[in-house]
């Protein structure tokens, strides 16, 4: 099958799954849809570029990926319109923060056809899977990793680049509690916390672990040094609302440029609310949480989409937020790029592409 400029074999499923789902019950991750699109890297190109049953991979137990951690990773979705289209929001974006952290890595750029065609072909092939029920849609899981029969620490010389789907509900089925962490960090200067690296996620897992142990869902991860800016929380960037201004960390080399965190931004600029991209203080924001002055606080991702936190803990203190009102700055917005990536919302920005 002939895909523009690149050639795309279709192997098609002779059993789908389809029918074992139950749409209006979805967990998160949990179900796989019938195809996943591989693309392989070897002799210094992409090839053997190809549709197939989704199915386990075959492996050398030394391979490079599962010893030495060059393995990077994407989140993005699919969504469906009232007319049963497939649309798919900021795909260009993730293709590019692809490239940006496999250069970090020391891996092979993916070329923009290679990317989007394989992605478009699968979609197009498992349109079925895109869910049409409210709050539901279909995450789309890029990801490449070394794929080298050799355990030298070197980079390896041939990846894999595959891409698998998955219908998918709400993440968080309430508003999280979060604990700012002062003790563990997810990434320092230097290093790749500006990446959708594996190890990233792997470092974040313990101490995770420990603060769902009292009690909370996810932490607010903050600067390496003094533990006195807040940089991210959890798998997500974090957002503020104090007097009436969007408050956001800036992007650098210890936080993730995310996609919806940066879109909320545009939409915020062009709705002419103030936005600051800047440094924040823990302090800053437990000051405002004192004096009852912070709006709101909620966590922005691909996954989550917005999720405003509950509660947020600092120094053994929990600290309630106030309850989100339905003409608050953090509703629209969910509802806005909800509306937008379902085609109810006409698309200004340019962001939506229809499969």
């Amino acid at each position: 099958m002939t895909a523009d400029t690149v050639q795309i074999e279709v192997q098609q499923t002779t059993k789908s799954r389809l029918q074992e789902v139950d749409f209006n019950n979805l967990v998160f991750g949990r179900n796989i849809s019938d195809h996943m699109y591989i693309a392989e890297y070897k002799n210094g190109q992409w090839q053997d570029l190809r549709i197939v049953p989704y199915g386990d991979l075959s492996l050398s137990p030394a391979t490079a990926a599962l010893h030495y951690g060059q393995a990077i990773f994407e989140g993005m979705k699919a969504y469906k319109n009232d007319a049963g289209e497939v649309l798919l929001f900021r795909a260009i974006d993730n293709w590019k923060r692809l490239n940006k952290s496999a250069e970090r890595l020391c891996m092979p750029q993916i070329p923009e056809e290679v990317f989007m065609n394989g992605l478009t072909e699968l979609l197009r092939l498992d349109a079925g899977w895109v869910p049409s029920q409210p709050g539901c849609s279909l995450y789309i899981r890029p990801y490449m990793f070394a794929t080298d029969p050799y355990i030298g620490v070197k980079p390896s010389e041939s990846y894999y680049f595959i891409i698998f789907t998955s219908p998918v509900g709400t993440y968080y089925a309430k508003p999280p509690r979060v604990k700012v962490e002062t003790h563990f960090i997810r990434a320092a200067e230097g290093g790749v916390g500006a990446t959708k690296c594996a190890g990233n996620y792997a470092g974040s897992l313990y101490p995770a672990k420990l603060a769902q142990q009292e009690g909370y869902d996810q932490l607010i991860w903050t600067d390496a040094r003094n533990h006195e800016y807040i940089e991210e929380s959890g798998t997500m960037n974090i957002m503020f609302m104090l007097d009436g201004k969007l408050l956001t960390p800036h992007v650098s080399e210890t936080t993730l440029d995310g996609i919806t965190r940066k879109s909320i931004v545009a939409i915020a600029e062009h709705w002419g609310i103030p936005v600051e991209e800047r440094r924040i203080t823990v302090k800053e924001i437990i000051d405002a949480l004192k004096a009852g002055k912070l709006e709101a606080a909620f966590g922005a991702g691909t996954a989550v989409v917005i999720s405003p936190f509950a509660t947020i803990a600092y120094e053994g203190v929990d600290y309630a937020l106030p309850e989100i009102k339905e003409d608050s700055f953090v509703n629209k917005v969910k509802n806005y790029l909800t509306d937008l990536r379902t085609g109810k919302e006409e698309d200004i920005f340019g962001w939506m592409l229809k499969v």
